[in-house]
């Protein structure tokens, strides 16, 4: 199979698959649409294993193997397997662009979080998670558009994943619910007298429903601050890039503000955006009209550092919010990957050192939870 049928290939899967990033990878010239075609179908390949019905023991295996052919691609030994298509377009991309190849390990490490069930105590470790999910298709993404200050840019691509990812979560709480899946963190539950244990029924009584409801709105503020840093990324792009990101994540925002105009729609079915909608975010994108969310930081310009903005005051003597944040600053599926179709170690959760160190972004502290200046110096970029 030569290089352009494989990326033939690669643009059949994400036409097909991926129905929200598609109408953002539309928009970019031929030879980056191509190359940000291929790095999504390997994303969606390694989605599809975690999101599977195979036994978990076999996930993980198979997680592994798709793990062990990332060096293959930014090596280039050997050449990629014969006729996988999607692994000698990845391989032709690594030649041809600065991709940060090994953020695929990045999301391997998410979605063998996912299949091990893991939880989330605090915001910090879900941050971390969210990084690995959906901060590495940021910090993907970015390698195929371009800037002049990929430092700088970096940590606002992941924020714009973030941002995504915690989207995902709001939009998928009763989905995730019934498949045993909690991502909320722990330490929000609490604060906000919430419980999500398997068996008690999701917000079962109006009481437990509007207490629900609440931290959603919480939630959802969070995520609007996320997404005001991230957006500071477009004017770091060329113009059709920049249309790009600012369709693939105003999709996102336009649903976010959605779940946050009616929070209590997400308990009772899965909320997304007509084909319509899409198409004239994108349009809108491209027109250099980018969507912002409302609320939040509504200049649209990073957070400063400070504490974080107060949510709605859960019952009874428990505090507010989470904590201040650090001052330092991106169908069905719990993944960035899998849920543009619709965000992912051996160890029980991400690890630490695949993504970008603290100071690369947001803290990961505990209770961290609003973007700060962008402006601070980036860590490590995966």
């Amino acid at each position: 199979m030569d290089t352009d049928e494989a990326y033939r290939c690669c643009e059949k899967i994400t036409w097909s698959q991926a129905r929200n990033f598609a109408y953002g990878i539309r928009l970019l010239p031929p030879g980056k649409r191509r190359a940000l075609a291929a790095v999504y179908a390997f994303a969606r390949r390694i989605d599809d294993i975690g999101d599977g019905a195979m036994p978990a023991a076999d996930k993980l295996a198979a997680l592994e193997k798709a793990r062990a052919l990332v060096p293959g691609v930014t090596q280039h030994a050997g050449g990629p397997p014969d006729g996988d298509p999607v692994l000698i377009a990845l391989t032709d991309v690594a030649k041809r662009f600065d991709v940060p190849m090994t953020a695929f390990g990045e999301l391997i490490d998410g979605c063998v979080a996912d299949v091990r069930g893991r939880r989330y105590e605090t915001f910090g470790e879900l941050l971390h998670y969210c990084r690995c999910v959906a901060g590495s298709i940021g910090r993907l993404s970015l390698g195929v558009f371009g800037t002049d200050d990929p430092g700088a840019a970096a940590p606002l691509a992941d924020s714009l994943g973030v941002a995504l990812q915690i989207t995902n979560i709001l939009r998928d709480i009763r989905e995730d619910y019934r498949a045993g899946r909690v991502y909320l963190p722990a330490e929000d539950l609490e604060r906000f007298g919430c419980t999500l244990e398997a068996g008690d029924g999701l917000a079962a009584g109006p009481a437990a429903r509007d207490r629900l409801v609440r931290l959603i709105e919480f939630e959802a503020g969070r995520a609007r601050d996320w997404y005001a840093t991230g957006m500071a990324l477009l004017p770091m792009l060329d113009r059709r890039s920049a249309a790009c990101a600012g369709a693939m994540a105003g999709i996102y925002a336009r649903l976010l503000g959605r779940i946050a105009a009616n929070p209590a729609a997400v308990l009772d079915g899965r909320l997304s955006l007509s084909p319509g909608e899409k198409a004239m975010v994108a349009a809108r994108s491209l027109a250099g009209m980018a969507y912002r969310p409302r609320g939040g930081s509504r200049s649209g310009a990073p957070a400063p550092a400070g504490p974080a903005p107060a949510g709605p005051a859960p019952a009874g003597p428990a505090p507010a919010g989470p904590a201040a944040a650090s001052p330092l600053a991106a169908a069905g599926s719990s993944t960035a990957a899998g849920s543009a179709a619709s965000g992912p170690s051996a160890s029980a959760g991400p690890s630490a050192s695949a993504g970008p160190s603290a100071s690369a972004g947001p803290s990961a502290a505990p209770g961290a939870g609003s973007p700060p200046a962008a402006a601070s110096p980036p860590g490590a970029a995966s």
